[in-house]
């Protein structure tokens, strides 16, 4: 008869595993700029950033989508103590790039970099807008390669949706294989912008590097690049557009965040959203644990009912070989403690001649 514990080894017997699930997340334009009016667009009195829900949010069934927000560096050429919550958008940029993109070697904070090399200088991303994705739709992270942002680029502003006439695509196309490490929130990705829909959108024939996907943190930070003409920094064709972002706004382009509110601002830039989709990931660790019953293992029944009158109830003359049925697996730890339990769909029949090896397999 064999211990009623059996010690599993941890290299033959113990086995870690990690699974990726994706799942596909597309976001209409329609979701985040207009289904439901404004009653699925939370604004708050801080005025700091805006909230989108996929229903209106008063309901108990709304999910939480995304938050939008406006930001500049405090050497931006769009700074201007007059601005309208100049202190507040200097302040958003300040803090997406301390969480983002952390401090160089004097304590400063960096800035977004254009193409994530950071040592080796470059263009940096100064007028940006922040799109942080709620937890419940990323899960562990965006899936590197699936992000899809169309954005309308039509100078006629219109909530109809006449802005749509001409768009352009963020990607990180380069994502899966092309992705930064040199970031304190985790990976992140380039993001390029190509023409959509329309034609002689874009300054030139190709893809342009205007923001960073943040793969872990969950955040896209997108350059105002994406709605200003070549002649003030952007990558619009002059001829093709001048951008106006929404109504009632002065500048033309991303120079328009100067004199307008971060609400405003962020109205305008979502009803200039055609299409957002992208695959979240669940990282699944697995432990396996093989739990092997050898011909001479566990023959013998420790309940007490397995026994009668002091005779084993399954043998009717001692020559019966000893018999057993298997019906739960259990883990203990190193005191003998049970940890967790297996329940087989029926009972094994487990004796002498008889070798099972039991696959239990715990998911966290």
């Amino acid at each position: 008869m064999s211990s009623f514990y059996k010690t599993l080894d941890n290299t033959k017997d113990i086995v870690n595993t990690r699974t990726l699930l994706h799942e596909a997340i597309p976001l209409t334009g329609t979701i985040v700029s207009g289904t439901y009016g404004v009653e699925n667009i939370k604004n708050f009195a801080h005025g700091m950033f805006q909230s989108v829900y996929d229903y209106p949010f008063l309901s108990s069934s709304a999910n939480h989508i995304f938050d939008i927000a406006i930001g500049y560096a405090s050497d931006s050429a769009l700074v201007n103590t007059s601005n309208t919550q100049n202190s507040k958008k200097k302040n958003i940029y300040n803090q997406m790039a301390q969480v983002l993109m952390g401090y160089d070697h004097t304590g400063s904070i960096l800035q977004f970099d254009k193409d994530g090399d950071i040592t080796g200088g470059g263009a940096k991303l100064k007028e940006c807008f922040f799109l942080n994705f709620s937890r419940l739709l990323v899960k562990d992270e965006i899936k590197k390669g699936s992000f899809e942002l169309e954005l309308g680029v039509d100078d006629a502003f219109t909530e109809a949706g006449g802005v749509f006439g001409k768009r352009i695509k963020l990607t990180d196309a380069s994502g899966s294989s092309g992705f930064k490490v040199n970031s304190p929130a985790g990976e992140y990705g380039i993001l390029f912008a190509t023409q959509s829909a329309g034609s002689n959108v874009l300054a030139l024939n190709q893809s342009y590097a205007v923001g960073l996907l943040f793969y872990q943190a969950g955040v896209a930070v997108i350059s105002g690049s994406v709605f200003s003409d070549a002649n003030d920094g952007g990558i619009i064709n002059n001829s093709s557009n001048t951008v106006i972002l929404g109504t009632n706004f002065s500048n033309t382009g991303f120079q328009a965040v100067t004199a307008s509110t971060i609400q405003a601002t962020s109205d305008a830039i979502r009803t200039r959203m055609y299409n957002l989709q992208f695959n979240n990931t669940t990282e699944l660790n697995s432990t396996i644990y093989f739990c092997r019953m050898n011909h001479n293992d566990f023959n013998y029944s420790t309940n007490p009912t397995y026994l009668s009158n002091g005779e084993i109830r399954v043998k009717t003359k001692s020559t019966d070989v000893p018999i057993a049925y298997v019906t739960t697996i259990g883990l203990y730890n190193s005191n003998n403690e049970l940890m967790a339990t297996a329940k087989l769909s029926e009972p094994l029949r487990k004796d002498p001649s008889q070798e099972y090896t039991i696959r239990c397999r715990l998911d966290f």
